[in-house]
């Protein structure tokens, strides 16, 4: 019997330890704030966060920068994730450390390029909050994911009072409106990226506890009229960083980035396999 129960925990530990990171590549000082990812014309774009210049920068599948896009007209207070349609690039301005920022929006590119491109804002407050101002650890109206499913776009928050993630959903056409709470989701861990696949209704979020550790969280079949929601949960193996963006490419297989923290002297770009 303890032979029984000692093969079945290594079989358990060899599945939560499956998860393999497959390539590794580091990225420019440029953008050693890497906070989001998508992928547009097979590039992946990216950009910074808090304080970095309003820029998206598109990079080859081994990290390197090929193109930057400044978006004039726009300010970067805090980006913290970025996300597609067909025609257009969402740029979630919406990092709220504090709970004190009054300007939150989702900034609205065209994804086709022109001399006279114009940018939309999609200003937002959450109608719940009545407080603003907080300690970092209390804050429940921080969000670094957002993707787009459909008509909508969803905000993942990251609340580190409660360690849930609470959706809340915005339309994509420009103007001043309330996040629509949708629901919320048990991830026990704060959420820092996102990204769904529409095909797979796969969707995707990496999340922390103390900020030692990482995980990839997945739920499949993810709809916004359910109500619960079946979670698995892996562990990142990257070592204490910082990891804050996440692209699906497939059932299996994920690209994430982190910034440039203690376990490397650069932010990287990874390739994850579970």
């Amino acid at each position: 019997m303890k032979k029984l129960l000692a093969l079945i925990l290594l079989i358990q530990i060899q599945f939560i330890n499956s998860q393999k990171i497959l390539k590794d590549y580091p990225l420019s000082n440029t953008i050693e704030e890497t906070s989001g990812l998508e992928i547009i014309d097979n590039m992946l774009i990216t950009h910074n966060d808090s304080g970095g210049e309003p820029v998206l920068y598109y990079l080859n599948k081994k990290g390197e920068i090929v193109e930057t896009r400044k978006i004039t007209g726009v300010k970067n207070n805090d980006w913290e994730d970025v996300t597609k349609d067909d025609e257009f690039i969402y740029v979630a301005n919406m990092g709220n450390n504090f709970d004190t920022r009054k300007n939150l929006s989702i900034i609205k590119i065209p994804i086709k390029k022109s001399l006279n491109e114009k940018v939309e804002l999609i200003n937002f407050l959450y109608p719940e909050q009545k407080k603003f101002n907080t300690i970092y650890s209390k804050s429940q109206y921080d969000a670094e994911g957002i993707v787009s499913i459909n008509d909508d776009l969803i905000i993942f928050t990251k609340n580190k009072l409660k360690k849930i993630t609470e959706a809340y959903s915005l339309p994509k056409t420009g103007g001043n409106y309330e996040a629509k709470k949708i629901s919320s989701i048990d991830v026990k861990s704060i959420v820092t990226g996102s990204d769904y696949n529409n095909q797979l209704k796969l969707l995707a979020l990496t999340s922390t506890i103390n900020f030692k550790k990482y995980y990839l969280i997945l739920i499949k079949d993810f709809s916004l009229k359910n109500k619960k929601h079946q979670i698995e949960t892996y562990e990142i193996p990257i070592g204490k960083t910082q990891v804050e963006a996440i692209k699906i490419i497939d059932r299996n297989n994920f690209w994430i980035s982190s910034e440039d923290e203690s376990s490397s002297k650069h932010a990287r770009l990874l390739k994850l396999k579970i």
